[in-house]
């Protein structure tokens, strides 16, 4: 503790961010150092889970470090240390978790396991001091596309979530298809505003009424099928239309069904968070949405929607102060529910 600020350390390395992060009162961010992986992976096309946790082994101890070192405090200035302990890459996952428990034992203050998804709920707090649940929250990321009904710090329900491909999941896959590279989500958005949205139609896949579910995976395939059938038809491939059409199909999904839950759980405020919620055209969507519905709309800055740590320490801090602290019996979670 500093200046009777209760801190937290975070740990996240769920996937090929080696994170680390200092918060102070659950919401004051001093430190958040990320060491990312992605040139590591952009040869493979993706992230390899073997190589991303060598890498996280390599990392973790000079990020942990480099948190003390930014926020000016020492490791007995530490009151707790929230973790990441899944779900993502298991062997991923365990480097975090083992670095957490070594600190933890040593010493001697508690930890907490965190679920990475709550962590991504949790980012909204770091920015925006005046939130409180209840509130709506849409995560997209590469591993999920959840509604949340958080109705409170610790108390969370699951609405509506992916049946097949995550929105970034969908991605990833339409960027290989158009040989963009990785990672997909900045390259399909890049090409997107070059591009016409209504130039090439693909299918919203909205499912049956009232639904609250998502499915990519069909507009991943209708990319797919097009691409094909202009090269066996010896057309050229416009990759900006391709890809504006690709993300306008998603956006509207996702914007449609963001009204259903909105009208459904009757909310004037609502969260977006994940790493797709750095995606300019879907935050301005959803903005209008928002307005004309007199909805609150909060959203962390792009660096707290990507896996960082500050929003582990954030939602580690949470969970503390409800559950208390975590056995150090706790594994590391590939699958993981809320």
């Amino acid at each position: 503790m500093v200046d009777g600020k209760f801190l937290t350390l975070g740990i996240e390395s769920s996937c090929d961010e080696t994170a680390a992060a200092v918060v102070a009162d659950g919401r004051e961010v001093l430190s958040n150092p990320i060491a990312s992986q992605i040139d590591v992976h952009e040869v493979f096309g993706g992230v390899v889970p073997e190589i991303a946790s060598r890498h996280h082994l390599v990392q973790v101890n000079g990020i942990v470090d480099a948190a003390l070192s930014d926020a000016g405090v020492r490791f007995s200035d530490i009151d707790l240390i929230g973790v990441t302990e899944g779900p993502g890459l298991i062997g991923a996952v365990l480097i975090g978790l083992s670095t957490a428990k070594a600190l933890s034992f040593s010493l001697g203050i508690p930890f907490v396991g965190v679920h990475h998804i709550k962590g991504h709920i949790h980012a909204a707090f770091l920015e925006h001091k005046n939130l409180k649940p209840p509130f709506l929250s849409l995560i997209v990321s590469g591993g999920h596309t959840d509604f949340i009904d958080v109705q409170s710090y610790s108390t969370y329900h699951l609405l509506g979530q992916t049946r097949d491909d995550a929105v970034g999941e969908a991605y990833d896959k339409v960027a290989r298809v158009l040989g963009l590279g990785y990672p997909g989500g900045p390259k399909v958005e890049k090409a997107a505003k070059d591009g016409d949205p209504d130039k090439i139609f693909f299918k919203r896949a909205l499912l049956e009424d009232g639904s609250l579910d998502f499915s990519f995976s069909g507009i991943k395939t209708g990319v797919l099928n097009y691409a094909n059938t202009e090269k066996q038809a010896g057309r050229p491939i416009n990759i900006a239309d391709v890809a504006a059409g690709f993300q306008a199909s998603v956006l509207d999904v996702l914007v449609q069904k963001t009204e259903l839950a909105l009208e459904k759980t009757g909310y004037d405020k609502m969260t977006l968070g994940g790493g797709v919620a750095s995606n300019a055209a879907l935050r301005e969507r959803l903005k209008r949405l928002c307005e004309q519905k007199n909805v609150h709309l909060y959203i962390p800055s792009p660096v707290y929607c990507t896996d960082n740590a500050a929003m582990i320490a954030c939602a580690g801090y949470y969970t503390y102060q409800t559950e208390g602290a975590s056995p150090f019996a706790l594994d590391a979670k590939a699958s993981l529910s809320l």
